[in-house]
Order: C-alpha cells, then structure tokens, then sequence
C-alpha cells in the first residue's frame, strides 16, 4: 500500500484538468489517485483512506459540497480542499462548515495548492478591495447564500426569496456579476 502520510484525492470531472493537476501533484511528493465522479471517489477514499483530498465543486454526478461530507464520514482525518470556477462566498462558508480546510478558485498554482494540503499555506496580507461590491453582486451572493442553506433546492429558495422558480433559475445558471 502506499505511504498513508502523502495519499492524495484528486476528484474532478474535467478530464485535463485532472490529469494536469494528478501530474502536478506526484511532482511535489503525492501519490495520487484521480477519478472524475462522486462514485468513484467513494469507492477509492474507502480503499485509500486518503490523508488528502481535491474536489471540485461543480461534478457531472452530483456537488461536491456533498462528496465532502461523505469523505468526512470515511475518513475524519482526511484535509480536504475544495477547488471551483465558480467561487462565491456562501460555497466558501459552506465548504468550510461542512469540513473542508480551504476552499481555492480555479486554476489552482500547484505550489499553493501542496502547501495549502500541507497546512503550510501562509495567509497572504490582502488589502481591502478599493471599491465595495456592487449591488448585482451583493443580490447574487445573498441569493447563492440562500441555495446553499436550501440545500441546493430551487423551489424552496424561491420561496425563502419570493420569486418565480424560473427567474432563480435563470440567475443561478448565470455568472456571477463582477
């Protein structure tokens, strides 16, 4: 079996990406097993047991706020980062609550990335942004908030929000506005 203290789960749908990132990984000391669906890496955390996982959040088979939780049933001690295209505060406040130890936007440096795994990731010293956000983007957050704490029920968060299913549906198919 391989060396526990360096197991490494890279889950994500995006074929290359995978790939890219699997390589990247063994690079910097991992072995790494990476499979594309929430399936698959059930099926591999219970024969791995790994001391590390990578997961997207957005998977052909289902969110990976999920395959968290699962990952955290399996394997308690596991550090999980969650990686997305899609970043917004309320999938980063839930990532984190449901036991994930950071959450990165995509594309990923691989260096941060290990160190981030390792626990080894320094705060960067961040200046407040110069402009607040704007109110498109502060409706998109606080609508995002509210999915997650529906648990990605649409119809229940149209009604939390008192809009027509559709409309949120067309906004949450949207990026998010800058």
């Amino acid at each position: 079996m391989a060396d526990q203290a360096a197991t490494l789960l890279v889950v994500d749908d995006d074929e290359p990406f995978r790939t890219s990132l699997a390589k990247a990984m063994q690079r910097r000391g991992f072995v790494v097993r990476a499979v594309g669906s929430i399936g698959e890496a059930v099926g591999e955390a219970n024969d791995l047991l790994p001391a590390y996982a990578v997961v997207d959040l957005r998977l052909g088979d289902g969110n990976g706020l999920d395959l968290v939780a699962l990952l955290r049933e399996i394997s308690p001690a596991t550090r999980i980062v969650l990686l997305t295209g899609y970043g917004n505060i309320a999938s980063a406040v839930s990532a984190i609550k449901w036991g994930a130890a950071d959450y990165l936007p995509k594309p990923v440096d691989a260096d941060h990335l290990a160190a981030v795994l390792r626990g080894d990731a320094a705060m960067p010293d961040e200046e407040a942004p110069p402009a607040p956000m704007t109110p498109e983007r502060v409706r998109w957050e606080h609508i995002q908030r509210v999915f997650v704490d529906c648990q990605h029920n649409v119809s229940e968060t149209a009604r939390r929000l008192r809009m027509h299913r559709r409309t949120l549906q067309r906004i949450l198919n949207k990026h998010a506005p800058s």
